[in-house]
């Protein structure tokens, strides 16, 4: 039957099932305490293997998925294993790098990743990008074949791709409730041939004929963490009836295909521009979905029924923010609603220093401020003034040639420099910006209504000319800081 199976070049040398099996649900099978069997375990993936979907996701905090799916895969080259990293937040060596990917090497049993997908916990702490040029260092070294991202925005997807790193994927939440990647990521996915590896298509059960004409379930009866997230964002989205009314959408477009809810909610995603895959979890020995799963590929969505989706789609109220800010920002639509179950704490980006007359002061570590003798920022009572800040880091420039890319990263690093003196960038109430070229400025000056739409500074641009020609723009900032109730993770009290 693995004729049956589409497939997709995710890039040279990797093809993968247009359907990958997700072994994200082995960590909530775990979360007793109990390991599974390994060996009964890793037996249930070859039920999928046979049938053709020879694909499976992973990540180094999936419990012991990874050890599993090595064991299943030892000598066999007809299956792809794609996994995450997912370090802790914080300063990252070259040392942690490898010792990473040499984890994960170990645990599946193979000489080299197929695919390393890496998250980051924080933007403003720029060891995320640190982390990348390392992978990129491992990629050159035959020990990652390729280096795929998972949970990023359009914003910081765009600056690894114009820093050089190479990036064939990005793993999004994507469903008929989460519509984020639609818009700005499907452009520059398509143009840059990066694919879209979607998970959450089916919202963790949720999307099929067991919740129609259900009562509203309450938080705390739901049995799995996928159950407690995607439940979180079928409120978010509008509430229950609101999802009831689309769930009485696709039963109609599936009683018509003669197929599942479930089958049409990943079909729909599967047919979106720049989608190489659909993620579906596997409750591994437990459940079995292979055939209804199969059956994706049997029927394709006409305009009748693309068109009634998209009118129930429009009733819901959009999931907030861009791809991957359900981690980073409140609120957050994670199981627990908050982060507490993923991580303890989120360290300040930058060294902070104290400083005679009751300064405090915050360092970057760019050559320039050792040179010149200042610092990133200086804090004294309640008002922050951040130094002029281009688009270095360390003896790197971010974002290429992209003026985009370069004001993202700029305001990245007075962000963490405000944080670490114990502000917010919410509290910026001036910045100034000083561009190299007026050729630039609208684009500089869309990237700051960006970031700044809710802010709302006192704000200048100007053109001057900067010190080295490879930097297009530079941002200085002024904050003032007004005191309140915080936790080491944004969002956790």
């Amino acid at each position: 039957m693995s004729s049956q199976v589409d497939r997709c070049e995710l890039a040279p040398g990797l093809s993968v099932s247009r359907i990958i099996t997700g072994l994200w649900q082995i960590a909530d099978m775990e979360r007793a305490g109990d390991l599974l069997d390994r060996k009964a375990t890793a037996s249930a993936m070859g039920t999928y293997v046979d049938m053709g979907l020879t694909s499976f996701d992973m990540a180094d905090h999936y419990g012991s998925a990874e050890e599993i799916a090595g064991h299943f895969a030892k000598g066999r080259n007809d299956v792809q294993l794609l996994t995450k990293w997912v370090p802790e937040p914080g300063p990252l060596t070259e040392k942690d790098v490898r010792a990473g990917v040499k984890r994960a090497l170990k645990r599946m049993n193979r000489d080299t990743i197929d695919l390393i997908q890496f998250h980051a916990w924080s933007y403003t702490d720029p060891s995320w990008l640190d982390a990348l040029f390392y992978l990129d260092e491992l990629k050159k070294e035959g020990v990652i074949h390729h280096i795929g991202l998972t949970n990023f925005d359009v914003a910081h997807l765009r600056m690894a791709v114009h820093s050089g790193i190479e990036i064939v994927s990005n793993q999004v939440c994507f469903s008929l409730l989460d519509q984020r990647p639609s818009a700005a990521m499907f452009d520059f996915c398509q143009q840059n041939n990066i694919k879209l590896l979607a998970y959450g298509t089916l919202a963790g059960g949720f999307l099929s004929e067991r919740w129609l004409d259900s009562p509203e379930p309450e938080l705390d009866t739901l049995n799995t963490w996928s159950q407690m997230k995607y439940r979180r964002f079928i409120d978010v989205a509008g509430g229950w009836d609101k999802f009831q009314n689309l769930l009485q959408t696709l039963n109609t477009v599936a009683n018509r295909k003669e197929v599942s809810i479930s089958n049409v909610a990943s079909r729909y995603i599967l047919e979106q521009p720049a989608v190489g895959s659909v993620i579906i979890g596997a409750r591994l020995t437990e459940r079995e979905h292979v055939k209804d799963n199969l059956r994706l590929f049997e029927f394709s969505l006409d305009q009748e029924s693309q068109s009634e989706i998209e009118v129930a789609i429009a009733k819901l109220t959009p999931i907030h923010g861009d791809c991957g800010d359900e981690y980073r920002k409140p609120p957050f639509l994670t199981a627990s609603g908050d982060l507490s179950h993923h991580i303890e704490t989120i360290p300040p980006p930058y060294e902070t220093r104290h400083r005679a007359g009751g300064k405090t002061v915050a360092l970057s570590g760019t050559v320039w401020e050792t040179m010149a003798g200042y610092s990133r920022a200086v804090r004294q009572g309640d008002k922050i003034w951040v130094s002029g800040t281009t688009a270095s880091h360390g003896s790197r420039l971010i974002g290429g040639s992209d003026p985009v890319s370069q004001t993202h990263f700029i305001i990245d690093k007075i962000e963490g420099a405000i944080q670490s003196l114990g502000g917010s960038l919410a509290q910026v109430v001036r910045t100034r910006i000083f561009v190299s070229s007026l050729d630039f400025w609208e684009a500089v000056a869309r990237t700051h209504g960006e970031r700044f739409k809710e802010i709302l500074p006192a704000n200048t641009l100007v053109q001057a000319s900067l010190v080295g020609e490879e930097y297009l723009v530079e941002m200085e900032a002024e904050a003032v800081v007004v005191s309140n109730k915080s936790s080491s993770i944004p969002g956790v009290e």
